[in-house]
């Protein structure tokens, strides 16, 4: 998958094809293993922010450049705050954790307000290319 490259799905109650898109495509653009998991894992609970507590529509939108992935989840209904993100969570009464799980899995994550909608920004940086003198040890 080269840089630049976009995809989008609706956010819908089917969060197990969700999370396998998201999935193929930070696979697509370099993400492995556990950083990989939790992509998915992030794109997961910030679609269920959107179905449970914004309008219950909303977008995912996947994009990829030189240096990572970036994950923009659309609310409709424009319920999330900036605030929301720094909320400490009351875990007793089961509330916040999954901002709480976002924030803590990916490099990057904010909110922004766009005509009537909230845009929560996910970012994962994937790992550089590899040495050119490592890739030619194993070549020999």
């Amino acid at each position: 998958m080269f840089p630049g490259f976009r995809s989008q799905w609706p956010i819908t109650t089917d969060l197990a094809v969700l999370r396998a898109r998201v999935h193929a495509f930070g696979a697509g653009a370099g993400l492995r293993g556990q950083r990989l998991q939790d992509l998915a894992i992030a794109a997961h609970e910030a679609a269920t922010n959107v179905l449970r507590h914004g309008g219950g529509r909303g977008t995912l939108i996947a994009s990829r450049d030189a240096s990572g992935v970036s994950l923009e989840v659309v609310d409709a209904a424009g319920a999330l705050t900036e605030a929301h993100l720094a909320t400490v969570p009351d875990l007793e009464h089961g509330g916040g954790a999954g901002l709480l799980l976002v924030r803590t899995l990916c490099d990057e994550v904010s909110v922004e307000r766009v005509r009537g909608a909230a845009r929560l920004r996910l970012r994962m940086r994937t790992a550089g290319p590899r040495p050119v003198a490592s890739m030619a040890r194993e070549a020999a």
